[in-house]
């Protein structure tokens, strides 16, 4: 392919791409599968490694990329980020409406839903996303652009060239959609981090990370509402910019509509108070502008506020009930949590009657007792809240919550980490987690069991034919061919992958049994340093935690899982199993001592682990980037953007010819 055909079609495959996304983030109407879509963007790729000339920061590719950021530059918005008045009931949108009228005597109003995020501006040159800010104190903001290029909704380059949109800024709100937001609080309460308050605290924070892949990972979208200077003159309504945004490619605020009187406008905001809930994302109310430009121009605006728009706020839906118990749940990952089972109450379109109350120091800092009277809402729509405990309604006979020593579900002696505020079971057999830490333990980094998905795992479980991994090693034929959908082929199917289990080295057992902090980076630094379960067992936490890359969280997770007896009991029977408990290549040379290599593209002798694994065996260690300290980056087939990296930093490139000799192959 010649450096001009290679140019074409990367413009071809970057179009495309570009309007596949539109129609997925936008459109919410994909015409391809995701498997379709990913060997697009693979196409793509590819051709930018052979030809990084063509790379350029509007490609698809460049939505997360490089390293994290040490702090945010400033951006001095050209036009100030003013701020909305608000106003909390009809009577004051009528007075706001007498204002406008004073000046323009027939104004239409445009209304729309105030998504409850982040205001964040946009700046496009050439039609090209160059540059992104938050509000700051609208003068001055945070230049955030490579965290929202991270956003699959934001343009990096517009669907068509319109006159006038040449380069322009356009306004909106991050947020974060309600699923996403329980998924994320569910994540960080496993993990022991403090919960987000609402979707929009959780989106603030993750603009303000310095890694775009952290903040990838959270799935932001965005609405965009306002230009604030109209790009072209030909433009006479804000509702004709708004349709040209979207052609364009922006996803704009929903269900905009145009209304000839306040009175109108005032029927469409109690036509959505109650049908907010129903959404996907937070709406705390509806903002409502004059539509006209030069009426904008008319009425101007404040030092802080513009004169032609106003915020409608619906109340705070909150009510009281009587808390009955507390109680602790253990989840899936073993994390204890406090919750509160509260009388009967209607709130946000459903009746709650239980509350999680997250950790000890909420219970502490709510001062919540059993009996107590509280006020509760929905945060995100979604999960129960305790806001406050409404102290002048407390009983005598109220009851203060102390979290049990040993956990509910298996009676296992509790443990808190120094320096988190949950308590965790770290029995590895606790019915309350056995699923989850099945999954864990057959997927594929771990033992790969092929065959033992959720649904099976499930019926495992309820069956009582597991109660803990090692009961996995003495399934049946005839067992398996009893349970749902598992046919003789199937039964033997599974029979095989977890015979197959056993031969898996030390780190990957090690990394399968799921003890917190233990990644499969970890698993492979403790085997090769200890070489064997006796030996961690036989360590104590400082000679752990002194193992280079591994620290005094892994050490006292590890030392808390290896205390527990019937963790101890499960070992034994998975070594009766034939598992390995030992590291076989822990005590030969390491002709890669100190070496530092990163993996890229495919290989053909080996997966990725089993590179990781031999690189690790000879001494060397594995990164996940490329940086001047990087000794050797193992280049194979298809190579991503780490290829890219090390040729700009000069690192030494290696084939896998070139690795084999470096393992002695």
């Amino acid at each position: 392919m010649t450096k001009a055909q290679a140019k074409a079609e990367i413009e071809r495959l970057r179009k495309e791409i570009n309007e596949h996304n539109y129609r997925y983030y936008v459109l919410a109407q994909p015409t391809i599968s995701d498997y379709e879509f990913d060997q697009l963007m693979k196409r793509l790729k590819n051709l930018e490694v052979q030809f990084p000339e063509f790379i350029t920061p509007d490609s698809p590719t460049q939505r997360v990329g490089g390293e994290p950021l040490k702090e945010f530059a400033t951006v001095v918005h050209e036009v100030p980020m003013l701020s909305l008045d608000n106003t909390y009931s009809y009577d004051e949108l009528r007075e706001f409406d007498e204002r406008v009228r004073k000046v323009v005597p027939k104004p239409s109003y445009l209304v729309q839903q105030k998504i409850d995020g982040v205001a964040v501006s946009l700046r496009y040159e050439n039609y090209r996303f160059v540059l992104g800010a938050t509000r700051g104190d609208g003068i001055r903001g945070d230049d955030i652009t490579q965290n929202l290029k991270t956003i699959g909704s934001v343009p990096l380059r517009l669907r068509k060239e319109i006159a006038g949109f040449e380069s322009f800024e356009v306004r909106g709100e991050v947020y974060l959609p309600r699923k996403e937001f329980a998924r994320l609080n569910e994540e960080r309460e496993e993990e022991g981090l403090p919960v987000f308050a609402n979707p929009r605290n959780a989106a603030a924070g993750t603009l303000k990370l310095l890694d775009p892949k952290q903040v990838a990972a959270r799935r932001l979208d965005l609405f965009v509402h306002t230009v604030p200077v109209r790009p072209t003159q030909k433009l006479v309504r804000d509702t004709e910019t708004l349709e040209i945004l979207t052609e364009l490619g922006f996803k704009v605020a929903p269900e905009s509509r145009l209304f000839p009187d306040i009175e109108q406008v005032i029927r469409y905001c109690q036509e959505w108070e109650p049908n907010r809930h129903r959404l996907a994302y937070d709406v705390d109310g509806m903002v409502v502008k004059v539509d006209r430009y030069s009426d904008r121009e008319e009425l101007g605006a404040t030092e802080k506020s513009p004169r032609w728009a106003v915020a409608f706020k619906y109340p705070p839906e909150e009510k009281e009930t009587v808390v009955r118990r507390i109680y602790v749940n253990v989840g899936r990952l073993g994390t204890v949590t406090p919750v509160a089972e509260m009388d009967p109450v209607f709130l946000s379109g459903t009746t709650v009657t239980h509350s999680t109350l997250h950790n000890m120091d909420e219970v502490e800092r709510l001062d919540i007792r059993e009996g107590d009277t509280v006020v509760v809402h929905k945060a995100g729509e979604i999960i129960p809240q305790v806001l406050r405990v409404v102290k002048e309604k407390r009983p005598k006979n109220a009851r203060k919550f102390r979290m049990p020593e040993n956990c509910p579900v298996c009676g296992t002696r509790l443990f808190k980490e120094a320096d988190e505020v949950a308590w965790r079971c770290v029995n590895a057999s606790c019915p309350a987690q056995l699923v989850a830490r099945l999954l864990h333990f057959g997927s594929r980094q771990a033992m790969d069991i092929q065959g033992l998905g959720l649904k099976l795992a499930e019926q495992l479980v309820k069956t009582g034919l597991v109660r803990d991994f090692a009961d996995l090693y003495e399934l049946t034929k005839e067992q398996l061919v009893e349970l749902e959908r598992m046919g003789e082929k199937s039964a033997e199917n599974l029979l095989r992958a977890i015979e197959a289990s056993k031969a898996r080295p030390f780190s990957r057992l090690l990394f399968g049994l799921g003890i917190r902090h233990i990644g499969i980076h970890a698993a492979r630094l403790l085997a090769q340093h200890f070489g064997s379960m006796a030996a961690l067992i036989r360590a104590d936490r400082d000679e752990i935690a002194q193992v280079p890359g591994v620290g005094p969280a892994v050490a006292e997770s590890l030392k808390n899982f290896l205390a527990d007896k019937e963790n101890r009991e499960l070992l034994e029977r998975l070594k009766r199993a034939g598992l390995k408990l030992e590291e076989a290549a822990a005590l030969g040379p390491k002709p890669l001592a100190g070496k530092k290599f990163v993996l890229t593209g495919t290989l053909e002798r080996f997966s990725r682990e089993e590179a990781t694994e031999k690189i690790l065996a000879l001494g060397g260690t594995v990164s996940s980037s490329v940086s001047k300290k990087t000794d050797f980056v193992v280049v194979g087939r298809d190579p991503g953007s780490k290829f890219d990296r090390a040729r700009a930093l000069r690192v030494k490139t290696i084939d896998e010819a070139e690795f084999l000799k470096l393992l002695g192959m």
